[in-house]
C-alpha cells in the first residue's frame, strides 16, 4: 500500500509517500481501506517536535526520541471495512466507518488498522471527507463544552474560533443555547458570524482582554492563553479550557481550569456524525488534498491560516 512516511521530526518535507506493507488487524481491530483523512495541528505537532511546553522529553519518550516510532502519521479517518477481527462485533466487510485510531496513528496511508471501540458507522448522507474532518475537531470541542457544563445560559468565549476546533465549538455551543463570542482575524469573520457567533473580537485590531468583559466558559483551542491570562477572561464562576496547555497548565489543571486528553468514544462520533446528517453541525473544510499532496497539507497546517479541517484522499 501506498502511505506518507515521516522518518524524522521536522518541516513537511521529511514527509513522503512510500510503498509499504498493509498493516495487519488484531482480533479487536478492523483493517480499512482508507478513503479520506485529516491532517491535524496534532499531526503537524509530532511531525514537528513541536510540543507544548514541559512536554518535549516526555512526548518524545512516547513517540520516539529520535524520529516517530510510528511513522505512519494520522489520527482520523473514514473508509470501508474489509477486514474485521475475530472478536469484534457489530461490524462487516463492505461497512463504511469512521474513527480515531490515537497514540498508534496510521491513517495517512491506503490502509489502518482501526480499533473497533474507536469506530463508528458512517451515515451515508455524510461524505467521507466530512466524516473524516469531523472528528478531531468536533470530539475536542464536545468533550471542552462537556467538562465545562456550557448550558442554555452561558456565555462562551472560542479563542481560535476559525480552526478545527473553533469551526465545531460555536455551532455545538450555539445547539446547548449559549451565547458565543468567537476570537478570530478580519478574514475569518464573516465566517464565524455564519457558523453561529452571537459577537466576533477580531484579535487583528484589539487583544481578548481589552474589552474587559467576563464570560462563564473559555475555550483556548490554540495555546496562547495559560490558567493565568485565561482566569483574567472568566465570571465569578467561570470555566477556563486550555486546549493545548504546558506541562505545568496540565499538571496544576484544578477547580475553574480545564485541561488533558481529550477521549475518543465511537458514541461522541455516532452523536456528531448524526449532527452533520441531520444538517444541524457543518464541517469546515479548507482544502481537500490527495495523498500525493500530503506536503502541501501539512504546510498548509503550519502556516496557522488553516480555516477549518484539511483532508488528504488516498
Amino acid at each position: 500500500m501506498r502511505a506518507a512516511i515521516a522518518q524524522d521530526y521536522g518541516p513537511p518535507e521529511v514527509v513522503s509517500v512510500k510503498d509499504v506493507p498493509v498493516p495487519r488487524p488484531g482480533t479487536k481491530d478492523l483493517l480499512v481501506r482508507v478513503t479520506a483523512a485529516a491532517v491535524t495541528s496534532g499531526d503537524a505537532r509530532i511531525r514537528g517536535a513541536d510540543f507544548p511546553a514541559g512536554f518535549g522529553v516526555l512526548s518524545r519518550l512516547a513517540l520516539g526520541f529520535t524520529r516517530p516510532r510510528n511513522s505512519v502519521l494520522g489520527g482520523a479517518f473514514s473508509g470501508v471495512v474489509t477486514e474485521v477481527g475475530t472478536k469484534t462485533d457489530g461490524f462487516a466487510v463492505g461497512d463504511e466507518v469512521c474513527g480515531m485510531t490515537g497514540v498508534s496513528m496510521g491513517t495517512h496511508a491506503e490502509y489502518v488498522v482501526a480499533p473497533a471501540k474507536k469506530t463508528s458507522h458512517k451515515p451515508p448522507r455524510v461524505s467521507h471527507e466530512d466524516a473524516a474532518g469531523l472528528l478531531f475537531g468536533a470530539t475536542a470541542a464536545n468533550h471542552f463544552l462537556r467538562v465545562s457544563q456550557t448550558g442554555s445560559d452561558s456565555t462562551v468565549l472560542i479563542n481560535g474560533a476559525s480552526g478545527a476546533i473553533g469551526t465545531s465549538a460555536i455551532q455545538l455551543a450555539k445547539l446547548r443555547g449559549a451565547t458565543v463570542t468567537a476570537v478570530t482575524s478580519t478574514r475569518n469573520a464573516a465566517l464565524v458570524r455564519d457558523l453561529g457567533a452571537d459577537e466576533v473580537i477580531d484579535y487583528t485590531v484589539s487583544p481578548i482582554t481589552a474589552s474587559g468583559r467576563r464570560f462563564d466558559v473559555v475555550i483556548d483551542a490554540v495555546g496562547n492563553l495559560d490558567r493565568k491570562s485565561g482566569r483574567d477572561l472568566l465570571s465569578e464562576n467561570g470555566i477556563l479550557v486550555l486546549g493545548v496547555a504546558s506541562l505545568g497548565d496540565n499538571l496544576c489543571a484544578r477547580g475553574n481550569v480545564k485541561a488533558g486528553v481529550v477521549p475518543e468514544r465511537a458514541d461522541d462520533f455516532a452523536h456528531l456524525l448524526s449532527l452533520v446528517a441531520d444538517g444541524r453541525l457543518r464541517v469546515v473544510i479548507d482544502e481537500s488534498l490527495p495523498l500525493d499532496d500530503i506536503v502541501a497539507a501539512h504546510r498548509r497546517v503550519d502556516s496557522g491560516r488553516k480555516v477549518g479541517n484539511i483532508v488528504i484522499t488516498c
